[in-house]
């Protein structure tokens, strides 16, 4: 009873399409964003009048599990709520739901929708799409139990399952109707200092900016309610499909109301500009390299070059240099129903964190002091995982700088330090077929903080030159593209 007591207490949250209602009282604007709810309170999620009974519900009756954080169940809660409510589905009770929705539930109603409609609204404003939590480490001793890492300070691996299941729900804030929201990317997460984990933390983010059918979010995380003393920021791509066809669909376009909303829609569109040239330019056969891939090649043969005594003269090499097979780090595990999402496959928070743990032991053995996590440079989501799947994750050291690196203003007294660059595969394997495919990319920045100096990572191979001169000029190109302090 007290586990439930401390679950159902740790979560502050306010949707601006009615997913939690606000308090209407004349509190400031930032205490009803962090708006505190309890599942005793009535008109929330549907209060015990409400419910009927229904053949569906009881077919699909929830899987209460407590594998994923209180944040993360409480947002799947509210959007499971807003969808059914949308579909015209009957609600049940608040304390009837968990993170786990009801997938085929969820189909009968959508195909009682029809087909899918165009929004009609003009455009939406960014306070629309508006989410936030508030994490009550002061008070709640499970929820900061959930969160202390073994050196007492913040599980950042717990921090990005929130993100993901966050940038969800603004998503869903953002479009009209019950369209399939699927996650692209995540294009840069950046810490600025380690915070205190022992006083309460404030999460939010909204829509930033808004193409055709994708947008991107940004999140962040700040000691202060009002949203000052941020110490992390985070960029989300989410494109939006037709539930039948799964193609892409418009979505209402975004309306900036201020300067700094208008300053993030245009950074949005550089960053957007620049995946396309990105795209563009990547290699194809048969077809004229451009001048940045050109660039790239040339790199990646000079990295190769200065590779040669590690490669063909070991014992007369530097001994401050390494060749990147030797950094590598793997695991497998067979994904189970627990990590399940919304719609029933993995859920892509799970894959973030079991990644970025893996980068860190990574960083660690490689360093030999214990790294400081300063970012997440990109992470890519090109299959999805399904329940049963057989996961093999690989991480290598892609690339270092022993004497520091200038990451940008944003990231606190970094740069004389080493930085060292980890790249995570994670793979689907089919033993029966003899089939594996990668269904995530992921990128990850830490720095040796009692370290003067790292060895220096150099490829083994043509392709490992190339993927590190990559992993190199996509880092300089993000670099331009970052909002300012």
């Amino acid at each position: 009873m007290m586990l439930n007591g401390a679950i159902r207490s740790a979560v502050t949250c306010n949707h601006h399409r009615r997913l939690l209602s606000a308090n209407s009282g004349g509190s400031s604007p930032h205490s009803r964003l962090f708006h505190h709810f309890s599942p005793h309170q009535s008109g929330k999620f549907g209060s015990k009048t409400d419910k009927k009974s229904s053949g569906d519900d009881k077919d699909h009756t929830p899987v209460q599990t407590l594998n994923k954080s209180p944040i993360v169940q409480k947002l799947w809660k509210t959007r499971d709520e807003a969808k059914r409510r949308i579909m015209g589905n009957l609600t049940m009770g608040d304390g009837e739901y968990s993170e786990v929705s009801l997938a085929a539930a969820a189909l009968i109603a959508e195909g009682r929708q029809g087909e899918y409609q165009p929004p009609a609204k003009l455009g939406k404003h960014p306070r629309e799409s508006e989410v936030g939590i508030m994490y009550e480490f002061s008070t709640d001793q499970f929820l900061l139990e959930t969160y202390r890492n073994p050196y007492g300070e913040m599980r950042f691996g717990k921090i990005l399952e929130d993100l993901d299941a966050l940038a969800g729900n603004i998503a869903f804030n953002h479009v009209e109707g019950n369209p399939l929201i699927v996650t692209a990317g995540v294009d840069r997460i950046r810490l600025r200092r380690r915070p205190d984990i022992n006083v309460n933390q404030y999460l939010s983010g909204k829509v930033t900016w808004v193409g055709s059918s994708s947008m991107e979010i940004r999140m962040k995380i700040s000691t202060n309610e009002d949203g000052s003393d941020e110490w992390l920021e985070a960029y989300f791509t989410f494109v939006t499909l037709n539930p039948t066809t799964k193609k892409a669909i418009k979505i209402s376009p975004l309306i900036p109301e201020t300067d700094e909303e208008r300053s993030n829609f245009e950074l949005g569109a550089m960053k957007a500009q620049a995946k396309r040239e990105a795209r563009k330019n990547k290699i194809q056969i048969g077809r004229q390299l451009s001048d940045e891939s050109l660039q790239i090649d040339a790199l990646a043969a000079k990295l190769l070059e200065e590779a040669g005594p590690l490669l063909r003269m070991p014992s007369l090499a530097d001994p401050n240099t390494i060749l990147m097979n030797e950094t590598a780090q793997g695991n497998a595990m067979v994904a189970q129903p627990q990590a399940r999402n919304l719609h029933d496959r993995i859920f892509g928070g799970f894959l973030m964190r079991r990644a970025y743990e893996l980068a860190f032991a990574t960083a660690y053995l490689f360093g030999g002091d214990r790294p400081r996590f300063l970012e997440v440079d990109e992470i890519s989501f090109d299959k999805p995982v399904d329940v049963g799947d057989l996961l093999v994750f690989k991480s290598r050291v892609l690339y270092t700088m022993p004497n520091g690196g200038n990451l940008g203003q944003y990231v606190d007294n970094h740069e004389k330090l080493p930085l060292v660059n980890v790249e995570v595969e994670v793979w689907v394997t089919s033993p029966e077929n003899r089939k594996a495919e990668v269904s995530n990319h992921l990128y990850f920045t830490f720095a040796l903080p009692k370290s003067k100096t790292c060895k220096l990572v150099l490829p083994a191979n043509i392709d490992q030159a190339r993927r590190q001169a990559s992993r190199m000029h996509a880092d300089e190109v993000q670099a331009h593209l970052r909002r300012p302090t």
